[in-house]
């Protein structure tokens, strides 16, 4: 079970704990946000099945600190939005000290240039698909603001990468710990369909790039 980890998905703070969490990781991608969301979510979900399997007489009441699925999703994906314009902005205003940096990889030189495209093309769905990859929200961000793309073209796709990632989150979390328990079993089980879903955003962003490689040359 997830006893261990009570005091903190018990706690109101939990909410704050994820969202600086979620808004940071854009410059430390090695914060556990994903994680954390999915707990809390698994926390919602052994309070649930808790309260149902209780005979009737003896039922009881879902605690009040007991994680709000609603709460944490629109948690996480403001939390995601608004740390996406953080870096956005901070590229943007960086002016040579971040070009240099984009110019200096090859990975941020090609991900500013396909964003660029998705973006003038009017599909963004890179920026979606990069906010499953490891790193990609931080290299999707910081490209675009180099770029000086339009706030009107990025917000609304960060918008829906946020509300994405952040419904799946809490998705695998709860119906991890309804299929499988309230127990680490679960939630290990959820955060690798977290990691999954992250290594296959990753295939996918590189793929066009390695199917135009032989062209360029």
């Amino acid at each position: 079970m997830l006893e261990s980890l009570g005091f903190l998905t018990g706690s109101p703070w939990i909410y704050a704990i994820i969202g600086l969490s979620v808004l940071l990781d854009v410059f430390l991608p090695i914060l556990p946000s994903g994680v954390l969301v999915i707990t809390a979510a698994t926390a919602a979900a052994a309070a649930g099945s808790t309260t149902v399997t209780k005979v009737a007489g003896a039922a009881e009441k879902v605690p009040h600190e007991v994680p709000s699925l609603l709460i944490l999703v629109l948690c996480a994906a403001s939390a995601s939005v608004v740390g996406d314009l953080v870096a956005y902005r901070l590229a943007r205003r960086g002016g040579d000290r971040f070009d240099r940096a984009i110019a200096k990889s090859r990975r941020l030189t090609t991900a500013q240039a396909r964003l660029g495209t998705a973006l003038n093309k009017g599909g963004g769905a890179l920026v979606v698909i990069a906010r499953f990859a490891p790193a990609g929200r931080s290299v999707v961000s910081l490209a675009a603001g180099t770029a000086h793309r339009k706030v009107k073209h990025f917000l609304p796709w960060s918008a829906l990468a946020g509300v994405t990632w952040a419904g799946y989150s809490v998705g695998l979390g709860y119906f991890g710990g309804q299929w499988l328990g309230a127990s680490w079993v679960g939630a290990a089980v959820s955060v690798l369909a977290l990691f999954g879903a992250g290594a296959l955003a990753a295939y996918v962003m590189r793929r066009p790039t390695r199917q135009t490689a032989p062209e360029a040359a």
